[in-house]
């Protein structure tokens, strides 16, 4: 391999250890909107794992509420326009609440002759609790939290519970400050703690366990 080669893996390389990183829920899609590429972020918000979500539509992850927004930014790629495009949308957050909030599309790529990719940036801006018909869960977790948590309460450390889930350790450590928010946690010990008040895990069992229902 080559110098040059070798210094693009380098930095490809960063660009995802910085892309897992991001706060804010990411993604790259094609130009028709299918996911190649997603953080831990933005697959939290649907309640999965980045890979995953490779190769699903995000306006149907991710509901426009203005069909005419879709209509015009699809018209604009077609004619090669390679301005910001911002769609309002709506979704149901993992534990059953729905969700507002607004998508940015980028186009990019190498080239301005090349068909581009759309880096997809994700705004929350409010949230609707479900009607009390939904059925909400006694402690909202989505599954992959819920793995970890029991990950966690076995003793499992950080890259343990990364090659378990197959996370990255900065995408459990997402997961475990999502969760620390939420419950007010201020650390693992207490994160395990919480689990058990709240029906997440199984009390009295070994391994531990999730709890039927729990999530």
């Amino acid at each position: 391999m080559d110098l040059a080669r070798q210094e693009a893996v380098t930095w490809r390389n960063r660009a995802l250890l910085l892309f897992d990183r991001v706060a804010m829920p990411v993604a790259v899609c094609d130009v028709y909107g299918a996911v190649l590429l997603a953080n831990p972020a933005m697959a939290a918000e649907c309640g999965t794992t980045p890979g995953r979500l490779r190769g699903r539509d995000v306006l149907e992850l991710f509901g426009p509420r203005e069909a005419t927004q879709v209509e015009r930014i699809a018209q604009a790629l077609r004619l090669r326009h390679r301005s910001r495009y911002q769609v309002s949308v709506r979704w149901r957050a993992p534990g059953g609440a729905e969700r507002y909030g607004e998508l940015t599309a980028d186009p990019v790529s190498d080239t301005v002759e090349d068909t581009p990719a759309l880096l997809v940036m994700l705004r929350v801006d409010a949230e609707r609790a479900p009607s009390p018909a939904t059925p909400v869960p006694r402690a909202p977790v989505t599954p992959m939290e819920a793995r970890i948590l029991a990950l966690l309460a076995a003793g499992a450390t950080t890259a343990r519970a990364a090659r378990e889930t197959a996370l990255t350790t900065d995408g459990v450590t997402y997961h475990l400050r999502r969760l620390s928010s939420r419950w007010g946690a201020s650390n693992r010990t207490e994160l395990v703690a919480r689990a058990y008040a709240l029906g997440v895990l199984t009390p009295g069992v070994w391994p531990p366990a999730v709890r039927g229902g729990a999530t």
